[in-house]
């Protein structure tokens, strides 16, 4: 997710690359104009007292793409950065990184659309799996899956608290024939046990060990909610 170049232009006093536009009384770039720099990137879009400064677009040598709003030459507010590999983010940005809420389409289709900070994942938000069509959602802190959220699944899902991008403790999987498994994850340490399953793609080298309990009716509400909730998303 990283992005490919850099955009923090030349100081005006350099004279370095070539600008084309508006200038106020004191010589800054100041309006609308366009400015290529020695290493190929460009930019086109507006200027205030010399720095980027409302929409513009910045075009990276290697190929890379930010469209949207600047301040103080600072990616700042709405914009989509089109990356090399295929990736997208689309929404909001705080001093150059991902910060509120926005959607990132990664290059293998999987898309995260939810809240960031710092350019990471962190608040709530649902992960969609291409290839499964699986979602996790819940929240997240400093890009990983962390404390409540589910996996939902085509005929089922999990519920339950998630640590280090991995379930853990009490939690249940519902099921849409009408009943509910509930029972405990294990967090075991790789060579300890064996796990029938592994969530993820990072964390701790652990394995999963679902311990299984009591086998009830699906509580009342939420096949409705959640059929409701999947649907939309879909």
């Amino acid at each position: 997710m990283s992005e490919v170049g850099s955009d923090e232009f030349e100081d005006e006093l350099s004279k370095l690359g070539e600008y084309e536009g508006q200038r106020n009384d004191a010589g800054e770039r100041h309006g609308g104009g366009k400015a290529i720099l020695p290493n190929g990137d460009n930019y086109q879009g507006q200027y205030e007292f010399g720095k980027r400064c409302g929409k513009g677009t910045y075009r990276f040598q290697k190929g890379a793409r930010y469209e949207g709003n600047y301040k103080n030459n600072l990616k700042h507010g709405e914009g989509i950065f089109y990356y090399p590999d295929g990736s997208k983010y689309e929404g909001s940005w705080v001093e150059n990184m991902r910060q509120g809420h926005g959607i990132y389409t990664y290059a293998n289709g999987d898309t995260y659309d939810g809240e960031w900070l710092s350019d990471m994942r962190h608040g709530q938000g649902i992960y969609h799996y291409q290839d499964t069509g699986s979602k996790y959602r819940g929240s997240w802190v400093n890009g990983q899956m962390e404390s409540a959220g589910e996996y939902l699944h085509s005929n089922h899902r999990y519920e339950g608290n998630f640590t280090n991008n991995k379930p853990y403790g009490p939690g249940k999987y519902v099921f849409d024939i009408g009943c509910e498994q509930h029972g405990e994850f294990l967090q075991i340490e790789k060579g300890e046990d064996l796990s029938d399953m592994e969530w993820g793609d990072s964390g701790p080298p652990t394995t999963l060990k679902w311990v299984p309990k009591s086998i009830t009716n699906e509580t009342a509400g939420d096949r409705d909610t959640a059929s409701l909730e999947w649907a939309e998303e879909m």
